[in-house]
């Protein structure tokens, strides 16, 4: 029996757990090139003056599957090269 590939595929589902406006309306996974995805979809309406106003179309967003649970660390602060007497203007 052969094994379903699963690259650039994914699925969508209505999120039930919405308490804000910011949050996706659908959520889901999807694998591309090896590597697992959370995707989120908001519905949205074209504004005036964009190339369809008033037509409603998914916007998406996609992060990997790992990201999600890695703690946020603080970026170490450079350390400023060390100057020489010759480095000072006179």
């Amino acid at each position: 029996m052969s094994q379903y590939d699963n690259n650039l595929s994914g699925a969508l589902f209505k999120n039930d757990r919405k308490e804000k406006e910011t949050h996706p309306d659908y959520t889901g996974s999807c694998e591309i090139e090896g590597q697992d995805y959370w995707i989120s979809a908001w519905i949205k309406v074209g504004k005036e003056g964009s190339k369809r106003p008033g037509e409603k179309f998914m916007s998406l967003a996609f992060k990997l599957k790992d990201q999600q649970q890695a703690p946020s660390q603080p970026k170490p602060t450079p350390t400023p090269a060390p100057m020489d007497d010759d480095d000072i203007p006179l």
